[in-house]
């Protein structure tokens, strides 16, 4: 027997509004019955994947996570996903890229959630060659 993942779940302060972030990071989009206000929003994987859960808390988020996303961009560069993520409302909390195009970005969502965007597959695949 084994079991499989069905939401990876985000406690936060306003489920809606962070699905909204999150919704736009990924493109998955909102349950269509979620509503401001609601104590839990949902993102919806459009394959088999696990759904992202944003579930409301009284409490406010102290101290670094214990389990986060490593993000892979999946029609840009790790650079240029960056920088959109920082247009969507995310703030850069460590950046280590290295000078020969290893490396990652620690990033936090709005609610200070940290992340990592990676370097794509293809700029993997470029540095392999």
């Amino acid at each position: 027997m084994t079991s499989s993942i069905r939401h990876i779940t985000v406690d936060c302060s306003d489920p809606y509004a962070l699905a909204g972030f999150w919704s736009q990071v990924t493109g998955h989009p909102r349950h269509p019955d979620d509503k401001p206000g609601d104590t839990a929003a949902l993102l919806m994987s459009p394959d088999d994947g696990p759904d992202l859960l944003f579930i409301a808390v009284p409490d406010d988020k102290i101290v670094k996570n214990r389990l986060h996303l490593d993000l892979q961009p999946t029609d840009r560069s790790r650079d240029a996903e960056i920088e959109r993520l920082l247009a969507l409302g995310a703030t850069l909390a460590a950046d280590l890229r290295n000078p020969d195009g290893t490396g990652w970005a620690v990033l936090a969502d709005p609610e200070g959630n940290e992340f990592c965007v990676e370097r794509s597959a293809a700029e993997r695949a470029t540095a392999a060659v």
